[in-house]
């Protein structure tokens, strides 16, 4: 039980950091992994590339 304390010392406070910026963050991820898809779907465009073969594309690098 007393390693267990200890544990929750040493560790918790950066656990607790690490997923509070995880929440604050992940909105922003969101938003910018579309802003990165919809970039690379007008790069396409403006290079006479096929939409519908960039979309797979994406895709499947998902």
């Amino acid at each position: 039980m007393e390693d267990l304390f200890r544990l929750a010392a040493n560790y918790g406070f950066p656990m607790v950091v690490a997923g509070y910026l995880l929440v604050r963050l992940e909105p922003l991820i969101k938003e910018l992994q579309k802003s990165i898809t919809l970039l690379t779907l007008v790069v396409a465009r403006q290079s006479n590339l096929d939409v519908e073969d960039m979309k797979r594309i994406v895709e499947g690098e998902r």
